[in-house]
């Protein structure tokens, strides 16, 4: 039974945002149907989304123009997720080496993406 809960165990996952998005956010989840703790489920969901596209590592890096990020907040993904952000950050610093904080940029370049459509 405890390789089912190792296996299950979530991963925290921190970004910061502006307090506005976050409140962008809670509003766009509400009128999709989602809980407040459904959060997480939300934001994995944006960034499979953005992963799906294929210019999401240029996407990442337009996101370094953002700025007033007062707000950190985090997430729980599973081990699938993380490892798929792993990986992604890997190819993101292949493109933009110079490029900082990649893990929250693609948390918050995934939010943005959402919020946009």
């Amino acid at each position: 039974m405890s390789s089912i809960t190792k296996t299950n165990k979530k991963i925290r996952l921190s970004y910061s945002l502006p307090d506005a998005v976050l409140s962008d956010i809670r509003e766009r989840m509400v009128s999709q149907g989602y809980d407040l703790k459904g959060k997480s489920k939300w934001i994995s969901e944006a960034v499979i989304d953005l992963f799906a596209s294929s210019n999401f590592c240029e996407l990442v890096n337009l996101n370094d123009q953002m700025s007033g990020f007062q707000k950190l907040d985090s997430v729980s993904v599973d081990k699938e997720l993380k490892k798929k952000v792993d990986n992604a950050i890997v190819e993101i610093r292949r493109h933009y080496p110079s490029l900082e904080g990649v893990q929250s940029k693609i948390l918050r370049t995934a939010i943005v993406q959402r919020l946009l459509r």
